[in-house]
């Protein structure tokens, strides 16, 4: 296509360009569809468009409260009077079809709707929870899953989802922990950019191309203490440096909408805050999309003390720059008279209402507003074998060996009695994980069915539950001992039901419930081999018979295929090459607890010397280290090398490594490139993740594998907001983790360099 009027585009949808992306163009006429279209609409029809509300036509019962237009009659009557733009949270091509139809045939503009949706880890086919996939440290793999998920959810009728979050999640206790990348800046982006490119495919326009709404802008991930809704009290240079670059990956990527978080920034909640929601995010950051409240996040501005009452809420939602109003009806309901009134300048309105005309535009809807509601589609699609074996890989890549001493592979031709014991041994509520609504109900693989399907003799699993997640049951642990007695191995399926993670799942500690700890350590007692199969949605802390367990994976919630990707991990079938997103912390208490912490003035030398930054009840590093992941093969690095002693300003470093697989299996290792600016302007991390690189190895094979290091990778956020980088000594790591690894250094040089 081309355009003759880009003045009026680079002003909506150019923002891309700022990150070397090509701009999104239209036809002429198309740009004068877009004008004749808002020429022509009443106020109420804007508000309309900026309206989004609960799909009535095809209801699932996502986990929202309810509020707002709740039955199909009403819900019609509001599309005909055009005060509705955006269905969400509702799939079924037919009932989509109906709603679209009043629309676009019985509405006096005929604007379609814009159906969206929750598809956070899978639609039917459920793929391990984001935070399990990150443990692939792979973005090629959260691409792969995210397209699988795209046909899926536009097969059934969506053409937008609420995700990839795009949040840096610091505190264990916070429940949405499992919708992100976990701890860190650099993964996040790349798994958040991934998966945006995944959902919308090449071309938007496409029927199976889903919009992505990167969210929660911004810093939602840093809410105090954890507590879900909670305030954000935070520096502009922390906000800039460790939060807003997933978005801006996202952005990058081709993001059209994101989303505003809950949550209150240095006292201003999101949803109405203009310097984030304009200044930065569409001044700086150069976001041409539009803006989503959360869910009635507008309305909670009342709460919040910040509006008087729900007019007050609308005027400071749209002036921030919220284009779109999710379920509260605020807009439709206040808009118009605040416009009459000249609270809220027409112009204001015009602007958001030409921001969502414009990606439905670009997504092909005014064209086609049939697009994604074909019924043939909708039965070859959805849960296809291909997706599943998809769904199986992912879910044996994010499983992460934390400990094994030597019980692991287990071997089924030897005919070993197994004793699987634990609540979630034949549990199927819980192998999806949170945010999965649209699953069906009992078609997840089990881990007893799993380990049944892989063992040549099936009769010699024993299972025993023990106790139930949250409490005991009688003569439970008694039989759960028998059972480990007469085994040769324990599995022991233990940790969080998907009810302990996600939307306010806020936990003041995070480990074992006391029941399930109890059967660890009477399992434990009985002397047998133990290899524990944590399920869980963040990271723990682990005690006693769990953490002194021969051998301990992260299992996490791993989706359709959970069952059969244990199984695949604990037989050898499959080697684990999964590293942690998130650090495992000694106890609870140690948490907000990350990787790329502060020395301060008296860094912990060992815990024994007193006055030191350090808790005197508990070792202070981490029990499992951000990076740390193990294999059933031994990877060892060596012949670290530089390309040059130093760096120049504008040259690039390459950082070289030898990579050997010493072991007798194959095998995959991710290798992590760490730096620490030694002396700057503004103290600096203990360690950076900078890079990584997935190699796949041979018993016996080496590679050597080379990062480019560029001034940009040695840049931080200094006074003023501005990014800098500080001539000076780095240090530089290449590791199997955070911690230890092959240690180098390098000099940047100044920008200048003096004349002899």
């Amino acid at each position: 296509m081309t355009i003759h009027r880009r003045a009026v585009l680079s002003g909506i949808l150019g923002g891309a360009a700022a990150f070397g992306l090509p701009r999104i163009t239209f036809a002429a006429s198309e740009v004068q569809r877009v004008d004749d279209l808002i020429a022509r609409m009443t106020i109420e029809e804007k508000a309309g468009q900026m309206t989004c509300l609960a799909d009535a036509f095809r209801p699932f019962n996502p986990p929202n409260p309810q509020a707002g237009i709740q039955d199909e009659k009403r819900l019609s009557e509001e599309i005909r009077k055009g005060r509705v733009g955006c269905l969400f949270n509702g799939i079924g091509v037919a009932g989509a079809r109906r709603a679209q139809e009043l629309a676009v045939r019985e509405s006096r503009l005929g604007i379609p709707l814009l159906f969206a949706g929750d598809v956070i880890h899978g639609l039917k086919t459920i793929f391990p929870v984001p935070l399990a996939e990150a443990s692939s440290f792979d973005p090629e793999l959260a691409r792969s899953t995210a397209r699988a998920m795209a046909v899926e959810a536009t097969a059934a009728g969506l053409h937008l989802t609420f995700a990839p979050m795009a949040d840096v999640a610091r505190d264990q206790r916070w429940g949405r922990v499992v919708e992100g990348s976990g701890e860190d800046v650099t993964l996040t982006a790349l798994l958040s950019a991934a998966r945006v490119r995944g959902f919308q495919g090449r071309d938007l326009r496409r029927s199976d191309s889903l919009l992505a709404c990167p969210k929660h802008f911004a810093a939602y991930g840093a809410v105090a203490g954890g507590l879900e809704y909670g305030s954000v009290d935070i520096s502009d240079e922390t906000l800039r440096e460790t939060h807003l670059p997933p978005f801006a990956a996202s952005f990058a990527a081709g993001a059209l909408t994101t989303m505003a978080a809950f949550s209150e920034i240095n006292g201003v909640p999101a949803t109405a805050d203009r310097a984030l929601l304009t200044d930065t995010l569409r001044g700086e950051m150069e976001f041409r999309g539009f803006v989503f409240s959360d869910y009635t996040a507008d309305e909670e501005l009342i709460a919040h003390g910040y509006a008087e009452d729900e007019r007050d809420a609308a005027r400071l939602a749209v002036l921030a720059g919220v284009d779109m109003s999710m379920q509260s009806g605020l807009y439709i309901r206040y808009l118009p008279e605040l416009v009459k009134s000249g609270a809220v300048p027409l112009g204001t309105v015009d602007v958001a209402v030409r921001r969502i005309l414009y990606v439905k535009l670009a997504m092909g809807l005014f064209d086609n507003p049939w697009r994604s509601l074909d019924e043939e589609t909708e039965r070859t699609r959805i849960a296809t074998p291909a997706h599943r074996a998809l769904a199986r890989e992912a879910a044996g890549r994010s499983i992460v060996l934390l400990k094994n001493s030597g019980v692991l592979p287990v071997d089924p031709s030897q005919g070993q009695k197994i004793a699987l014991i634990g609540p979630f041994g034949e549990d199927r509520e819980n192998v999806y994980g949170p945010w999965a609504f649209y699953g069906d109900p009992g078609k997840g693989v089990d881990l007893a069915s799993g380990l049944r399907a892989a063992l040549p003799d099936a009769t010699k699993l024993a299972v025993e539950p023990g106790c139930d997640i949250d409490g005991p049951i009688d003569g439970g642990i008694a039989r759960a001992v028998e059972a480990a007695k007469s085994s040769d191995i324990v599995l022991l399926a233990i940790g969080e039901s998907q009810t302990m993670s996600g939307e306010a799942q806020s936990r003041t500690t995070i480990e074992i419930p006391a029941a399930q700890q109890a059967l660890a350590d009477a399992v434990a007692a009985t002397g047998k081999p133990v290899v524990v199969l944590l399920r869980h949605g963040r990271a723990l802390a682990l005690h006693g018979g769990v953490a002194d367990a021969q051998a301990i994976l992260a299992t996490w919630f791993l989706g359709s295929e959970s069952g059969h990707a244990v199984a695949d991990v604990l037989f050898g079938k499959v080697n684990p090459s999964g590293k942690l997103p998130v650090s495992f912390p000694w106890e609870s208490g140690q948490e907000p607890f990350f990787y790329d912490r502060k020395s301060t003035g008296r860094p912990v030398i060992d815990n024994r010397t007193e006055y030191r930054a350090r808790y005197t009840t508990t070792d202070n590093s981490a029990r499992f280290p951000f990076g740390h992941g193990l294999s059933y093969t031994e990877f060892v690095l060596d012949n670290l090398k530089l390309s040059d002693s130093v760096m120049r300003w504008d040259e690039t470093v390459d950082v070289s490594v030898r990579i050997t697989n010493k072991g007798s299996r194959g095998g995959s290792e991710v290798a992590q490139l760490y730096i620490r600016d030694r002396v700057a302007s503004r103290t600096r991390p203990i360690r950076e993740f900078k890079a990584m690189q997935r190699v796949t190895l041979s018993p016996g094979e080496s590679k050597t594998i080379r990062f480019p290091l560029a001034r940009k990778d040695l840049e931080f956020i200094g006074q003023g907001s501005k990014r800098i980088a500080e001539p000076g000594m780095f240090d530089i790591w290449v590791g199997q983790s955070s911690s230890g690894g092959l240690h180098t250094q390098i000099e940047l040089y100044a920008a200048a360099l003096p004349q002899n």
